[in-house]
């Protein structure tokens, strides 16, 4: 199967210069030409030399193992993802089949020298229509790494082909638990969304919404390990399999936000196109989008954060398959 791996542009700095350049970069050994090097080994010694400040092993080890999945383990045909400067959106490209990488000697706008020849897709992908694993993957602190989810994301761009061992399944886990979520009450649903806000870190989380409503409106504060807190609100909507959530309900949500405040849309379905647009237009508040099969993510994740009773009642066990 194509591997799939992330190299980021210095945060999105040079996203733009890796697109239509057609490349991606990395910037340890500016001065030195890699293509010599064959094994991860001869990067040790390279690199003590280059960078004596660095004494840790720990440290070299990381280093070094960036830059030989750069030079050597992303192989053609293989896929890269690098994330814009916008963190909403990622581009993904190609390795070309020719031996990509190349030192460059051109005095660019790009400061790193170190480079792969990539064959970018000009238009943009959204991060938020990944499911919660792929984000969180995303999220990493390193420059280049591997992305696990390689099958959700072929599958994303319209290569599921690629795949091994590839065949059509009528059985899809996340419209079965969903199936057992749409069994709750307004009420039941009501709390569900509660217990699963208070996991995700909320403090002081108040259920502010009508029973019957077919969802639920909270508020609450969202406390990152003591980082920093902000005020939520959030709207969750029940909708059958199959409904798709319209720009002018999210318009609708974006306008009981404060200007100082974010929003959160949680649904167990999914959203037209204009209504992520909707949510991310510059000048408003920013409002995330959660849906259905992103749910079922968050339930996965804090399943046991999710009280007995309600783990009962909505016929799940741990895994999330019918108890």
């Amino acid at each position: 199967m194509n591997n799939v791996w992330c190299i980021r542009a210095e945060y999105g700095r040079f996203t733009k210069l890796f697109v239509d350049g057609g490349y991606a970069a990395i910037g340890w050994f500016n001065d030195i030409d890699l293509s010599h090097i064959k094994t991860r080994e001869e990067l040790y010694p390279l690199y003590k030399k280059t960078y004596p400040q660095d004494t840790s092993n720990v440290v070299i080890g990381q280093q070094v193992g960036q830059i030989a999945r750069f030079l050597l383990e992303i192989q053609p045909g293989d896929y890269v993802i690098t994330p814009d400067e916008d963190t909403e959106f990622l581009y993904y490209g190609k390795v070309p089949a020719e031996n990509s990488y190349f030192h460059s000697l051109v005095d660019d706008a790009c400061p790193y020298r170190q480079r792969r020849h990539i064959e970018w897709v000009k238009e943009r992908i959204r991060r938020s229509d990944f499911s919660v694993p792929f984000q969180r993957t995303m999220g990493s602190s390193l420059t280049v790494f591997s992305v696990s989810q390689k099958e959700e994301f072929l599958v994303a761009i319209g290569k599921k082909e690629l795949i091994e061992g590839h065949h059509e399944s009528q059985y899809d886990p996340y419209h079965v638990v969903l199936e057992q979520v749409l069994r709750l009450d307004d009420k039941e649903f009501e709390i569900l969304v509660a217990h699963l806000l208070t996991a995700l870190g909320f403090e002081g989380s108040e259920v502010t919404g009508k029973t019957g409503d077919g969802g639920v409106d909270a508020t609450g504060e969202l406390n990152v390990a003591g980082l920093a807190k902000v005020k939520i609100f959030v709207q969750a909507k029940r909708y059958k399999s199959g409904a798709r959530i319209s720009a002018n309900t999210v318009k609708h949500l974006r306008s009981s936000i404060p200007s100082q405040g974010q929003g959160a849309f949680i649904t167990t379905a999914d959203f037209q196109s204009a209504a992520a647009d909707v949510a991310l237009e510059q000048g408003f508040p920013r409002i995330g989008l959660i849906n259905g099969r992103q749910l079922v993510d968050l339930l996965v994740e804090h399943w046991d954060d999710i009280p007995p009773e309600f783990q009962e009642r909505l016929g799940l066990r741990k895994g999330l398959v019918k108890a």
